[in-house]
């Protein structure tokens, strides 16, 4: 999978991936696009989201609607996050308390043994970069 981040404009960026789709980086507070530490909490939400959506699915039911919000601890002029948080949004109002406490157990297991974001973030790894010298 070939993913690339091109420079459009004064602290304007799109990211692509190989299948077409777009999003917009920018600075933190620019108008219509993701700063690139947004979408490093979008990529946590989304992983968890779409690790969970078959347990949600099948217990609450096929057509329910749920969101899952992100923020971040991050040290005033600090230029890394301390720690990111994930909350999921779900109407559970159906279920008997032992079923959401079930279901609240097998999606936090589920996120812990599949969620690659999540999993990765939580090990920390190596990013390298390399940049033209000749």
């Amino acid at each position: 999978m070939t993913l690339e981040v091109q420079r459009e404009g004064e602290h304007s960026f799109v990211g692509r991936n190989d299948r077409g789709a777009q999003v917009r980086l920018g600075r933190k507070g620019a108008e219509g696009a993701f700063s690139p530490a947004e979408l490093l909490q979008i990529a946590a939400a989304g992983c968890a989201a779409v690790t969970a959506e078959e347990l949600i699915t099948r217990r609450v039911g096929e057509d329910s609607k749920f969101r899952v919000g992100a923020t971040a601890d991050r040290r005033d002029g600090a230029s890394e996050l301390d720690a990111v948080h994930l909350a999921f949004d779900v109407d559970v109002s159906g279920l008997e308390p032992a079923q959401r406490e079930a279901l609240a157990a097998a999606v936090d297991r589920a996120i812990e043994r599949l969620c690659t974001v999540s999993r990765t973030l939580k090990k920390g790894i190596p990013v390298t970069e390399t940049f033209p010298t000749a």
